[in-house]
């Protein structure tokens, strides 16, 4: 069990000395914001671990899925190769010295491919933009609790500078924010899997 008597832990301080460089001041700030710090940022670590797990897992099964349709946003080569081949067939058939033609082959992706790939390729930049903010995130917290060497004063000034960026910055906000977009993106996949088995 941790002494939370700052009383016994650390040395008396001086009157009139009570901001020095290591007053007992700075080392009960510096205790108790590893404290409050190790708390929440390893929540925050814990959740991005999942974040990031789960990124990576559901892109790469949307890439999946994606590999497969985003075939019917072009056209098939079997098609053009018949249509060429229509083309020698009937410049030979009706013996015309004409210089051959390129087939025209209309192709136009069905609307229910274009909606399939919209969404689909929305959902994997979503969860794609999701897993670069998880790692930005990471490391930002890394950072932030990173030990600094210099006196208990020094120490306290630059963790509370570490603090007043995370605070100006909303990085709680944001953080609170990447699950929603990660559900926003496992929607878009799931609409678009209805609109793919439709027709079955």
């Amino acid at each position: 069990v941790a002494n939370h008597d700052y009383r016994v832990k650390y040395p008396h301080t001086e009157r009139y000395h009570e901001l020095d460089e290591d007053a007992r001041v700075w080392w009960v700030y510096n205790d108790e914001a590893k404290a409050f710090d190790d708390d929440g940022v390893g929540e925050w670590g814990d959740s991005l671990d999942i974040l990031l797990i789960f990124a990576g897992l559901f892109s790469a099964v949307l890439t999946t899925f994606l590999v497969e349709t985003s075939r019917s946003l072009s056209i098939d080569p079997v098609e053009l190769s018949v249509a060429y081949l229509k083309e020698i067939i009937a410049l030979h058939a009706s013996e015309i010295p004409d210089v051959p033609k390129t087939p025209e082959v209309m192709f136009s992706p069905p609307t229910r491919a274009l909606w399939i790939n919209g969404l689909w390729f929305t959902s994997l930049v979503l969860s794609l933009a999701v897993a670069l903010f998880v790692v930005l995130a990471k490391q930002w917290l890394r950072q932030y609790i990173a030990f600094v060497t210099g006196t208990a004063r020094e120490r306290a000034l630059i963790r509370q500078f570490r603090m007043n960026g995370m605070l100006k910055w909303h990085i709680r906000a944001i953080l609170g924010f990447l699950p929603i977009v990660l559900h926003i993106a496992l929607m878009l996949f799931l609409v678009g899997l209805v609109v793919f088995l439709g027709p079955l």
